[in-house]
């Protein structure tokens, strides 16, 4: 008898750990890099992954920051899960981790956001938005 119950509670604890392996698995989700060409070797690039309502509301979803060597920066988001992203980014060259601003509210700094597309006034999530399925994404932003 008690080897049938260490039987059956072997049977349930193997089925639990392969539900949490397939739970981790697609947690992990994929990986996103960024390959920023710059002219100046100032400072780091700072990088934000958002979503739909933090897109330049709100803290990103994921933060990376990307040394520049020999006219450009890379970084790799890691476990992405699939969905609808934007990123922006910009060129920190006084390393105060913040974007500077004139009086009239110019950026002082390099900037970009996935998709390249630049107009005038702030980014705006319908033109930086991209999918992420379950294959790597790899892009290039200007600035």
């Amino acid at each position: 008898m008690k080897t049938i119950i260490a039987v059956i509670g072997l049977v349930f604890f193997t089925h639990f750990m392969n539900a949490q392996d397939d739970a981790i698995s697609v947690a992990e989700g994929t990986t996103i890099t960024v390959t920023v060409p710059v002219s100046s070797s100032e400072g780091n690039i700072l990088i934000g992954l958002y979503t739909e309502d933090t897109f330049l509301k709100t803290a990103p979803f994921m933060r990376a920051s990307a040394e520049i060597v020999d006219g450009k920066a890379t970084a790799t988001f890691k476990n992405v899960a699939a969905g609808t992203y934007g990123i922006s980014l910009f060129q920190d060259k006084n390393s105060n981790k913040q974007m500077d601003f004139d009086a009239n509210g110019m950026p002082l700094e390099p900037y970009g956001v996935s998709n390249n597309i630049m107009s005038y006034g702030p980014p705006q999530w319908s033109d930086a938005k991209f999918e992420v399925g379950n294959e790597p994404v790899e892009m290039e932003i200007r600035m």
